[in-house]
């Protein structure tokens, strides 16, 4: 078990399988140092958990978990192009798209939910720059997606 995947273990989470794609591309992508997902949602064993705009069906703090969700399905689709988790340098760059009712405007605080996950497994690693946007509509109705890229060590 990599250290990553142990530190996952400790905070009571277990990678997932990588969900599979929704239309014509790869979970994840590798070019050079660099390895790009491609927008995860916060699938569980398969389906969406919950449905709906963040802000009407959904509140704020279930959208910060699905994007912790996101995150740790991100990390799944890195791993299973690299194969080890150890192998990953820092967390370059986050992006995460809320899927908002017309008048909510706390994206941020959702997409901490990916943020902090990544800081909580990979510690200074997983430190980035970051987006977070807010969006009519997502694939499925998702309420959040979330991609991230990471850089390798060499």
């Amino acid at each position: 078990m990599s250290a990553v995947e142990a530190r996952l273990a400790e905070l009571g989470l277990t990678l997932p399988e990588v969900v599979p794609p929704l239309a014509a591309y790869q979970p994840a992508v590798q070019s050079g140092v660099y390895v790009y997902t491609a927008g995860q949602l916060p699938m569980v064993e398969g389906k969406l958990p919950v449905t709906g705009k963040v802000g009407a069906e959904v509140t704020p703090e279930e959208a910060k978990d699905l994007a912790r969700t996101c995150a740790l399905n991100a990390l799944a689709a890195v791993k299973s192009v690299v194969g080890d988790l150890d192998r990953i340098a820092r967390v370059v760059k986050v992006v995460g798209f809320v899927a908002s009712a017309s008048d909510f405007t706390g994206q941020p605080g959702v997409v901490n939910g990916a943020s902090e996950l990544l800081g909580e497994v990979l510690g200074d690693k997983g430190v980035h720059a970051r987006s977070a946007v807010g969006v009519a509509v997502l694939p499925l109705d998702a309420p959040v997606e979330v991609e991230i890229q990471v850089e390798l060590a060499q």
